[in-house]
């Protein structure tokens, strides 16, 4: 009897609960509905929603782009560097670059980190300069965007590797203050290696494709059995893997991914392809393979199709590693009108992308209605950067294709790209997608759920983060309920 009644009571207990579940998911649903429905969503209120917001993962981001400045800065006074307050060429010295010559802060023309800091018209300056900081306000000499934005990495680059753990850990803790649980980053360029006649044949390439799989093999055997190329390999890994210890913990985990940058000779593209999916299948932390740089350089797009199929050689070496992208960051303008027909396609179809990187000049590629339904049936999530897509490219709102992806059933993910760069949070790009588009609670629901979906954790591990991220929600929900009957 005992028993009987002890069973019932558990299930009044778990009816109950789920009723409250149940209740919390609906009151949560329609506070959200009120502040979006308005022909002008109430930012504010909404704002604060998204910062509370679990958000699962984020998958394209980029580490160097993510610290911010005046870490760098705090870096810079560690190490006893300086930073050139003007330009000298007798000195090569190049105005808010970093000096690394410790202690050179004697020169009249080169300010320690606290000088710099003491100096508050430089220090602003600075802070535009190493950022996209009050770009906006043209408070500044103003460069193209695309261009103030790519030449910030050039400023702080020196100092970008000087405290990778402290790095990681400052990300950690940012992530979760605003309910990130996973973080997935490109971190360092993979090594490379020089082989005069390999080299050689292969830069040749550009201009007699011949031969391309019988040079990229001679090449790939050669890294495989050379010593030198093997120990940077290593080097490489280990340098990742000794700044992330102690990163994960029971409730927040991070992984990276190794990368090539596509604004380089074909031979050194190709050395560092081998290094990645080399470190990728040697690694647990590193979990993908990706390409990145200004896909509107000459080079980037003159060797487009050439990276794609070293991407297609690798990847059937090493079938197993995982490729995010990036592709399709271009707009009308930047390129020829032909320059948009094919990079997400190829990315795709060549190269074997699972998920793509920006992917905006979907509407201008060619067919673009079966790729977008092949995207669809292979489920390759588009990585979906709003903030760096309007500074960078001046493609926002309406004309932002996460509309042309949502219409079509793509899988797309919200990320955060450069936030130290764009002086914003995932939960800022979140209120941008749930500001300008309006999705129902049910599909930004979804699409933090997309984050841990389509990210590259392992099959177990994936299945325990999106159990941790459904309880991060019910207690998300409970807490939003509770907030509105005040």
């Amino acid at each position: 009897m005992k028993t009987k009644l002890l069973a019932l009571c558990l299930l009044a207990i778990g009816t109950s609960h789920a009723k409250d579940i149940n209740n919390n998911y609906t009151q949560t649903k329609q506070y959200y509905s009120q502040l979006i429905s308005a022909p002008t969503p109430n930012t504010a209120e909404l704002g604060l929603l998204m910062n509370m917001l679990p958000k699962g993962a984020d998958l394209h981001h980029h580490y160097s782009g993510a610290i911010y400045a005046e870490t760098y800065l705090e870096w810079v006074g560690r190490q006893k560097f300086c930073i050139y307050s003007e330009d000298n060429a007798a000195l090569n010295a190049q105005k808010f670059h970093i000096n690394t010559a410790p202690n050179d802060a004697s020169s009249k023309i080169c300010l320690s980190a606290d000088a710099t800091r003491q100096n508050n018209a430089f220090y602003r300056e600075l802070l535009q300069k190493w950022s996209d900081k009050d770009f906006s306000n043209h408070s500044h000499q103003q460069l193209a965007p695309d261009q103030n934005f790519f030449n910030t990495f050039f400023y702080f680059m020196p100092v970008a590797s000087y405290a990778m753990h402290e790095g990681f850990q400052s990300l950690k803790e940012r992530a979760q203050a605003e309910n990130v649980q996973y973080l997935e980053t490109m971190v360092d360029l993979a090594p490379s290696i020089s082989n005069k006649e390999l080299d050689e044949k292969m830069n040749q390439l550009v201009q007699n494709p011949k031969d391309a799989e019988a040079i990229f093999t001679r090449y790939a055997d050669f890294m495989t059995q050379d010593a030198a190329s093997q120990q940077q390999i290593n080097a490489y890994i280990k340098t990742m893997e000794d700044a992330a210890k102690g990163i994960d913990s029971n409730d927040f985990k991070l992984r990276v991914q190794a990368y090539v940058l596509r604004n380089l000779s074909p031979s050194l593209v190709f050395s560092q392809m081998y290094s990645a999916f080399a470190a990728d299948k040697a690694s647990d932390l590193i979990v993908a393979v990706n390409i990145v740089g200004p896909e509107n350089e000459h080079v980037a797009m003159r060797d487009y199709d050439l990276h794609m199929q070293m991407f297609k050689f690798f990847k059937k070496r090493y079938p197993d590693s995982k490729l995010a992208l990036h592709a399709g960051e271009l707009a009308l303008g930047m390129v020829p009108p032909e320059g948009l027909k094919n990079h997400i396609n190829d990315a795709v179809q060549i190269a074997g992308a699972d998920r793509i990187g920006h992917g905006i000049d979907i509407t201008h590629e060619k067919n673009a209605d079966l790729l977008l339904k092949k995207l669809k049936e292979k489920d390759i999530a588009v990585e979906v950067n709003l903030t760096s897509n309007e500074f960078i490219l001046g493609v926002k709102n309406e004309a932002h294709p996460i509309q042309v992806y949502r219409r079509h059933g793509v899988p797309f993910v919200i990320s955060s790209d450069d936030p130290g760069v764009s002086r914003n949070n995932l939960s800022g790009e979140y209120l941008l997608y749930a500001s300008r588009y309006k999705p129902s609670y049910d599909e930004l629901k979804n699409t933090a759920m997309n984050s841990i979906r389509y990210s590259f954790l392992g099959k177990a591990e994936k299945t325990t983060e999106m159990q941790a991220l459904k309880q991060r929600f019910d207690e998300f929900e409970a807490k939003v309920a509770k907030m509105i009957k005040h």
